[in-house]
């Protein structure tokens, strides 16, 4: 008998020393009280506007952190009931319950049950993986007694509400209210309450979305079981348990449609942070302005559309199959909508009316205001079953197609480059080429303002008179070149600032000419233009440059400020998932009396690093303000004139057109805002006759700061002190006296101006009439 015990004792201490020994290895491969502390939650990266509107989500997990303060006590008392009504009593195990799932599992002759508290759960859902082993049980109860020791209840609750997977890639309670109810969490009824709090059994399977039936029946257990522990009475259990099923798929609300910008955002996190910015919940504000963007989206496609509608109707885009024509839902379905711009079905097609039904059934009529630009009637070009567009646009209707035409919208604030605005095309979704940033055009006249910039930098006035006669350039290789004013039509010398108004293309030439074209690239280059972009040839003087939308705004940029150029930049700042700032926009801003600081060598303060940089002046304050006259000439009188229309006396700016109107711009600012406009085919081709740069990008223009400027006073540029003004002669650009009828208050630069009354006679070396029309070499 003593040596059975003996033995009975050796065994047992035996085979206790190897399950301490196994518990021992299996503790040395949990994580540590540390890792257990800093345990981060995994959050969609979400892109935002700068007055917090959401613009975009990134990531595969659907999450809202929340915090407890934040989470009803019915939700609390919900999931208590539902999986451990015990869990404020226990240390982080049940172990009768443990028990009797082992009890259960050897009768089933598997891993039937688990009996994890929530602790358990939290211990599983962060640092372990999902299968059904008793290895892996071991490890989530040593770890739930070590979460136990290291955080408190509420930690672990809180843990527990933002972690669990509720299904529809849902990752905690307050993103599930969001996709299912798209409420906040304090929002929901006891009900809906009660249907997430049973969600954790069967996720995907048991959501109200994949099985409703299953989903009411774990719904009303969870009551019953609160009911039970004393939780809410009968009668709340009553009226609970018998709401109908509310839940619907809900999407992440986009607050403010801006996916190129977002799409730049995106790039940038993951260039500098990594894929682990998808995960890590950073929350990024962008430097756009909701209202900013919202004008834009609807002066592009507004404008856009217009075009659309001056160049034919191209037909339906589908039909529908024999017998579908009831079926609207079904075979629109595959069609998105643009804004207003909605897909829909012809259900009648007259010589007087065209109906549609809409994917919701509704049925509209429209009228040959909505119809006539096509040129024909409803019913020769469209029949029964047709798929169409319809634009319902500010309260409109009109038949629509989504066009071939493309453009892009830049808005900058020139006082430091934010991008307050920027549209990279018609439709994202259609195609991410990013118009504003990948672009590259030719600009064509749009380059003229920076050309007669140089031109005042080097012996020019407002004043001075350049011939626009026609001129025959040849190369040294026998090539001739005979550049043409837009409207065909000759002129005689001309003052630059009307040259620039009417945008004569001979005039551009011819200074480019005089100041030859290496003087010329080196002071684009001031404008932020890249060297190797800029042709060395005369074709420089007519846009002949490839250039980004973004370029040209950040050019103009130059003359709104006053001459200093300014770097766009689109990230405002980015915050980590608690809130804290990781990152400030490191801009270039406006400081007159500042001298620009050594950036090679940005200094740290506080871990972060900082660059107080200036802008450098790029141009004199005295060429931005009198280019800045001879733009808002370009507006008043000349070819962007349209802008009038505004009501303002603080807009300055140019139309571009380039050869065989391939390319249509218009650049126009003030001193707040400072915008964009480029409208053109991306595999260019002539956009029509007519299709210029005042008829296709400037109604855009203006629809965007009509709404950009609202409400802002004008705001006029101080003249530099060493600016001044004198009578000179329209034709002549002489000195003339303060009577004479054809004078005008002209600016100058102090020194520059006129110092007698002159003949009119102009050099011989071209700026002047040429009438001989004789041909000009080029070396």
């Amino acid at each position: 008998m003593k040596k059975i015990t003996w033995i009975a004792l050796t065994l047992a201490a035996l085979g206790g020393a190897c399950i301490g020994i196994i518990l021992t290895i299996i503790y040395r491969e949990l994580p540590s009280i540390e890792a257990i502390r800093d345990i981060r939650l995994k959050e969609p990266l979400r892109i935002y506007t700068i007055d917090g509107r959401l613009i975009a989500e990134y990531g595969n997990k659907k999450r809202i952190t929340t915090t407890m303060d934040q989470v009803p006590g019915a939700l609390v008392n919900a999931i208590l009931a539902a999986e451990d009504d015990g869990f404020f009593d226990h240390y982080g195990v049940d172990f009768a319950g443990i028990a009797r799932a082992v009890l259960a599992n050897l009768r089933a002759g598997g891993i039937d049950q688990g009996a994890s508290t929530i602790t358990m759960q939290v211990a599983r859902n962060y640092f372990l993986t999902r299968e059904k082993t008793y290895t892996r049980k071991i490890k989530e109860v040593l770890l739930a007694l070590t979460l136990e020791q290291a955080l408190s209840k509420n930690e672990i609750l809180e843990l527990y509400l933002n972690k669990i997977f509720l299904g529809h890639r849902a990752y905690g309670f307050q993103a599930a209210a969001s996709v299912y109810y798209d409420r906040r969490l304090k929002d929901l009824t006891l009900a809906q309450l009660a249907m997430l709090a049973g969600l954790p059994k069967a996720p995907s399977r048991g959501n109200p979305l994949a099985n409703p039936a299953k989903a009411v029946a774990r719904r009303d257990y969870v009551l019953r079981r609160m009911r039970d522990l004393g939780m809410i009475d009968a009668r709340k259990f009553q009226l609970a348990s018998s709401s109908p099923v509310s839940a619907r798929k809900n999407i992440a609300k986009i607050e403010v449609d801006s996916s190129y910008l977002a799409e730049m955002a995106r790039d940038y996190m993951v260039d500098h942070y990594g894929e682990e910015a998808y995960l890590d919940g950073y929350r990024v504000f962008t430097t756009i302005s909701s209202d900013f963007q919202g004008a834009a989206n609807r002066a592009l496609r507004t404008g856009l559309m217009s075009y659309d509608r001056r160049h034919s109707y191209r037909g339906p885009v589908d039909r529908t199959a024999a017998g579908q024509e009831k079926e609207p839902t079904l075979q629109i379905s595959k069609y998105r909508s643009l804004g207003k711009i909605v897909p829909a079905i012809v259900s009648g097609a007259t010589h007087g009316l065209l109906d549609v039904t809409f994917g919701d059934g509704s049925i509209l009529g429209i009228t040959k205001e909505g119809w006539g630009w096509t040129g024909t009637t409803p019913d020769r070009i469209l029949r029964r079953g047709d798929v169409v567009y319809v634009d319902r646009t500010r309260n409109k209707n009109f038949l629509a197609q989504l066009p071939e035409i493309q453009g892009a919208l830049v808005s900058l604030s020139p006082v430091d480059g934010a991008v307050l605005a920027l549209v990279g095309g018609f439709d994202f979704f259609s195609g991410k080429f990013n118009r504003a940033i990948q672009a590259r055009r030719q600009p064509g006249s749009n380059i003229k303002p920076f050309i007669y910039s140089a031109a005042l930098d080097n012996g020019f006035t407002a004043a001075t008179l350049v011939s626009g006669a026609p001129i025959v350039i040849e190369s040294s290789h026998g090539d001739t070149w005979r550049p043409q004013n837009y409207s065909k039509k000759v002129f005689g010398p001309t003052r630059l600032r009307k040259a620039l108004s009417k945008s004569l293309n001979l005039v551009s030439v011819r200074l480019v000419r005089a100041m030859g074209t290496e003087v010329v690239r080196d002071h684009l280059e001031n404008f932020g233009f890249e060297r190797a972009d800029l042709p060395d040839g005369l074709s420089l003087a007519l846009g002949s440059a490839t250039v980004t939308p973004m370029e040209i705004a950040r050019g103009y940029a130059v003359f709104a400020n006053g001459g200093y150029l300014v770097q766009p930049y689109f990230i405002a700042r980015v915050e980590d998932q608690s809130g804290n700032i990781v990152e400030y926009s490191n801009r270039v801003m406006l400081c007159p009396n500042c001298e620009p600081a050594d950036i090679s060598e940005p200094r740290i303060d506080n871990q972060r690093k900082v660059d107080p940089r200036y802008a450098r002046r790029a141009l004199s304050p005295e060429n931005a303000f009198i280019m800045n006259s001879l733009m808002g000439q370009v507006i008043k009188t000349g070819t962007g004139r349209r802008a009038n229309s505004l009501g303002r006396g603080d807009l300055a700016g140019k139309t571009g057109t380039t050869n065989n109107f391939r390319d249509a711009w218009f650049s126009g600012f003030n001193q707040d805002v400072v915008t964009t406009v480029w409208v053109g085919f991306d595999q260019p081709h002539n956009l029509g006759e007519r299709e210029s740069g005042a008829r296709a990008a400037l109604p855009i223009w203006i629809d965007y700061m009509s709404e950009a400027l609202a409400g802002k006073p004008e705001k006029m540029w101080a003249t530099p002190e060493n600016v001044i003004t004198v009578s000179v002669n329209h034709e002549t650009g002489n000195l003339t006296s303060a009577d004479d009828p054809d004078g005008y208050e002209e600016f100058f630069v102090m020194g520059t101006e006129p110092r007698a009354q002159a003949t009119g006679q102009v050099s011989a070396d071209g700026f002047g009439h040429d009438p001989t029309g004789q041909v000009d070499e080029l070396f």
